[in-house]
């Protein structure tokens, strides 16, 4: 089995996984101080904070510095959640037309600046 999961950078780990197990229902795996693992219905990803490791936060960079795609079966309650927890929900989710078929998927920008599209599981699939 290979897993691929991404880490965000955050400014205090320790505020930034209180607000995605708020937010979002992440559940906290570990924690290490600076770094934390948590996952989201089963998808694992990580914070850290960043210093002396040669990148930054999207704050300090100016800019988003990773886009996180989550497929779930409700994103638009998954979305809301995180807007009624004060993420910037500026693409709210509705149905796009793809090859397969319609596909629901919208967008926000969690208080760390980072861009979160939360879409159906319709992509999850091989298609021909």
């Amino acid at each position: 089995m290979t897993t691929i999961s991404a880490m965000v950078a955050v400014p205090d780990a320790a505020a930034a996984s209180a607000w995605y197990q708020r937010a979002l229902g992440a559940v906290e795996l570990w924690n290490l101080g600076s770094v934390v693992g948590l996952e989201i219905e089963g998808a694992p990803f990580f914070l850290a904070e960043p210093a002396k490791n040669r990148w930054a936060t999207p704050v300090s960079a100016g800019t988003t510095t990773v886009r996180v795609e989550v497929f779930v079966d409700n994103p638009d309650q998954f979305a809301e959640r995180a807007a009624a927890a004060g993420a910037e929900y500026h693409d709210p989710v509705r149905d796009h037309a793809m090859p397969w078929g319609p596909h629901r998927q919208g967008g926000f920008f969690d208080p760390f600046g980072h861009l979160w599209l939360v879409g159906d599981t319709s992509p999850l699939h091989r298609h021909p």
